[in-house]
């Protein structure tokens, strides 16, 4: 069975993901941004979630982590959570 690991960053709204996103593109740490600001109990471990398999997620969640390229800031991706940053860390 597949797994994977990844961390998040989540937030009430798709603006503040729109704006995080770009503060991590111009090279603002994914880690330190989740601590601040994220909405999420993971944010104490700078928004890591460890590692789960699919299913344990959310569905918008999963297609993004067991679809999309590993490593790469995807979001905002809207959940009844909110929105959310998600970087896949690695997949197997």
């Amino acid at each position: 069975m597949a797994r994977a690991s990844a961390r998040h960053i989540l937030v009430k709204t798709r603006e503040e993901a729109e704006k995080l996103k770009q503060r991590i593109a111009k090279g603002e740490d994914f880690g330190l941004l989740a601590k601040r600001y994220s909405q999420c109990p993971s944010k104490k471990r700078g928004g890591d979630l460890g590692e789960f398999g699919p299913g344990q997620m959310v569905k918008a969640f999963d297609d993004v982590v067991f679809k999309k390229p590993v490593l790469e800031v995807h979001g905002p991706i809207k959940t009844r959570f909110g929105f959310h940053l998600i970087q896949t860390l690695y997949r197997s």
